[in-house]
């Protein structure tokens, strides 16, 4: 478990889905006292029909016919008007719901990944919050607002006669063992048909994001047949959900229409023995089919019910697994040094250790090069150095403060990283350059493509920096997005800069401005770390350690660690101080 990660269980208490709901119980008892009132109006036809066969037809009376018609026809557009009210108001429940939680559930997927590593579940997160948002604003909360009112329409069909109610209670116990039987012949279904959905998904999203290797590497039939395979799961599954909840829903509508037909049988035996009017056959008729409506309803919706269940669990577990952050106590901003206390890195979600015990301090002005061999640990510091990856043993401290006592937005301030997969994003080239801060000023952007050499390069593109990029900068070469990605690392001048294999796309222009941009941000006092596979990138910095394995193998100044230790390697760890003196431990 590493120091500073969360545990991922449900341990903690409360739920912020649970508390956006109770935030929208005023509406909800709204819809309650609505769904009441359409319930009672939802009479209307059955006793409509009720008072025109037992009072209308024997007397003749067209009078009464058309007060009943007015009567019911103003029932009628009140019930239409609270029912569409109803609907309105389980909408904006859904959105309300949505606006309240989606910044949240967007930061857990962007936390995710540092936490669990790729043992995650991508945009999941998302996906099920639009399935909760749309089951709230849909027909099946509706169908469980009128689900309690069952017993009143049973109530009435006992009272117009014990016969007419029995049929409609036996109708009511057979819907709603269907109603149980649905559930329990779905659950799993629905289960492996999401899991099978995600599979299909990441697939597409990996081919695309490399469809450059796909298509120049003859991939794309390949990955088309895998993806079909995982398409082709994905559909029996579903169709297998669809299958059960859609036959049971066509025996439940099947049995509702029998069950009517039934009360009706059951009402013409009363009227020929005389023990019922003929109006009550009907009424009857009618109003037990609207009792049976809410299951009916229901059983229809189940499949949205479960995948809404569904994603309400997940969503719980994962926001209780990545808690909010709060915010500490606003630190001053760093002037002084970088300390690395006895460093040890797992990635996210690996239980293996990939970089030991490591030990340095930098003070304002140093420049760090941190070379060695591939696999040797070298990203993963970087990544800790950070604050992106916490450290499972030791700490990273800027001047004497832990970089976890930072929130992440006021550590970022102070930190310029350029990874070595770069990434940037949808808009202009300004706004990737100041990180998309609404605040930022034209001087500070361009001051930091100045410095990293990229301005002239800027100005000549057809908007200059209004020059929208496209996803992923797919308008611009690797060089261009590499030197832009390093401007924007350069964006505010911050305290430390930590950039991985800076180089590895640049020409040699691009190199002369990296090491003139490293140089100048250690004069104002910035501390800058490179990571380097080539000499040249090394160029601007004072320091240097070398990884070997995970561990520190040699760490001072870079004349004396290049001409000492990489000449002459040593089977135990050396340190060199600053006074170029050797250290063996």
């Amino acid at each position: 478990m590493q120091r500073g990660q969360p545990r991922l269980s449900h341990a903690s208490a409360g739920s912020e889905l649970g508390d956006a709901l109770r935030a929208c119980r005023g509406a909800f008892l709204g819809v309650g006292l609505m769904s009441c009132m359409i319930n009672l109006l939802y009479l209307t036809g059955s006793f409509f029909m009720l008072e025109v066969y037992d009072r209308v037809l024997p007397s003749r009376s067209v009078p009464t016919l058309v007060g009943l018609i007015i009567l019911a026809g103003g029932l009628y557009v009140a019930q239409g008007v609270l029912d569409l009210l109803r609907g309105r108001i389980l909408v904006r429940v859904g959105t309300s719901l949505d606006e309240a939680l989606s910044p949240r559930v967007f930061q857990t997927v962007v936390r995710l990944p540092l936490v669990a590593g790729g043992h995650n579940e991508g945009l999941q997160p998302l996906r099920d919050l639009d399935n909760v948002r749309a089951f709230l604003s849909g027909m099946g909360p509706s169908a469980l607002f009128d689900l309690p009112w069952l017993p009143l329409y049973l109530a009435i069909c006992f009272a117009f006669h014990t016969m007419i109610g029995v049929t409609a209670l036996v109708g009511a116990i057979i819907l709603v063992l269907l109603t149980v039987l649905t559930e329990y012949m779905t659950r799993r279904p629905a289960r492996e048909a999401n899991s099978l959905a995600a599979r299909r998904s990441d697939i597409a999203a990996a081919s695309r994001r490399n469809a450059e290797v796909v298509v120049a590497m003859g991939m794309a039939g390949r990955l088309t047949r895998r993806w079909a395979d995982a398409n082709e799961d994905y559909l029996a599954g579903n169709r297998r959900t669809s299958d059960v909840a859609g036959g049971l829903g066509a025996i439940a509508k099947v049995m509702r229409m029998t069950l009517q037909s039934a009360v009706l049988g059951v009402g013409a035996y009363l009227v020929i023995n005389q023990q019922a009017t003929a109006g009550i056959i009907i009424a009857g008729s009618i109003l037990s089919a609207r009792a049976l409506a809410p299951v009916d309803l229901a059983i229809a919706h189940w499949k949205g019910f479960v995948a809404a269940r569904q994603s309400w669990h997940r969503l719980n577990g994962l926001l209780r697994a990545l808690p909010a952050q709060t915010a500490p106590t606003q630190l001053q901003n760093p002037m002084e040094k970088l300390t690395v206390e006895s460093v040890s890195i797992a990635p996210p979600g690996d239980p293996k250790i990939t970089v030991h015990d490591i030990s340095f301090a930098l003070k304002t002005g140093n420049g760090l090069g941190i070379i060695g061999p591939s696999g040797s640990g070298k990203s993963s510091l970087l990544r800790a150095l950070v604050g992106v990856w916490q450290p499972v043993r030791g700490h990273v401290r800027l001047d004497a403060a832990a970089l976890d006592q930072w929130s992440s937005d006021d550590l970022g301030r102070h930190i310029g990283y350029l990874p070595q997969d770069v990434e940037l994003f949808a808009g202009s080239i300004a706004q990737n350059i100041c990180r998309f801060d609404p605040d930022a000023k034209s001087d500070g952007i361009i001051a930091a493509a100045r410095q990293a050499g990229v301005h002239e390069l800027i100005v000549t593109m057809r908007d200059g920096y209004d020059t929208e990029i496209g996803e992923h900068g797919g308008v611009l070469s690797a060089g261009q997005a590499q030197r832009i990605a390093l401007a924007r690392a350069l964006y505010g001048d911050p305290f430390l800069i930590v950039l991985d294999e800076p180089n590895s796309n640049l020409d040699t222009e691009g190199d002369e401005a990296l090491t003139r941009a490293v140089r100048t941000a250690r004069e104002r006092g910035a501390i800058v770390i490179i990571v380097a596979h080539r000499p040249i990138g090394i160029e601007g910095v004072d320091m240097l350690l070398v990884l070997k394995d995970g561990r520190m193998h040699a760490f001072g100044p870079k004349e004396t660690v290049l001409g000492q230790v990489l000449q002459r390697p040593s089977p135990q760890p050396i340190k060199i101080v600053a006074d170029g003196g050797v250290a063996k431990p």
